[in-house]
């Protein structure tokens, strides 16, 4: 999960973003953020109680971030390029709350790294559509129409809101792929 340190405790972003970490956490699979404030605390915040690790991948920065409370594993990196590294290589999804041009820098490697196939395609999911709108506006109007991206460039990203949307969208990536558990097996694992 991606998103802005700047995000208040109070901010309706924060408060969703606790709410589906939660839901991912429930459902086994493990919450990765930034590991400092804003939306990455709130993840690491939701997905804490749940029986998935919740997980930090912190930056060392002056006078800014540090670390939250709500990790089960913390790393911390002095550069970003080692830190996108490790993001991209431990993530079945991307999950993009609102955010600001770390947010933005993120996505954009993701997309790069998917459209170039150097790594394989994953779900890329933009949280709160009115907050994403313009972007993807600006991707079909702009760079669409000028054939800087392909029309399944746009594909590679989906705009959803409910928490549950969500985590269905990620098994069902997975289930169309043949990697998913069946409902039978899923059930099972979520009873544990």
């Amino acid at each position: 999960i991606f998103g802005s340190a700047r995000t208040p405790k109070t901010d309706h972003y924060y408060r969703a973003t606790v709410q589906l970490a939660r839901g991912l956490a429930k459902n086994h699979l493990a919450v990765i953020t930034g590991g400092g404030p804003g939306i990455m605390e709130a993840a690491n915040k939701g997905a804490f109680a749940g029986p998935s690790p919740s997980i930090g991948l912190n930056i060392a920065l002056p006078h800014e971030q540090g670390g939250n409370a709500f990790q089960d594993i913390n790393c911390t990196f002095q550069h970003f390029f080692a830190r996108k590294v490790m993001f991209v290589k431990t993530s079945c999804a991307f999950i993009m709350m609102p955010g600001g041009f770390g947010t933005l820098d993120e996505l954009a490697e993701i997309l790069v790294l998917i459209q170039t196939r150097k790594i394989r395609r994953l779900p890329i999911i933009l949280v709160h559509s009115p907050y994403w709108k313009g972007l993807m506006d600006w991707f079909r109007e702009t760079l669409l129409t000028e054939r800087m991206i392909g029309p399944d460039d746009i594909g590679l990203m989906q705009l959803l809101d409910d928490p549950d949307a969500i985590v269905s969208a990620i098994f069902d990536h997975y289930q169309t792929r043949g990697f998913a558990l069946s409902p039978q097996e899923r059930e099972a694992v979520l009873s544990l």
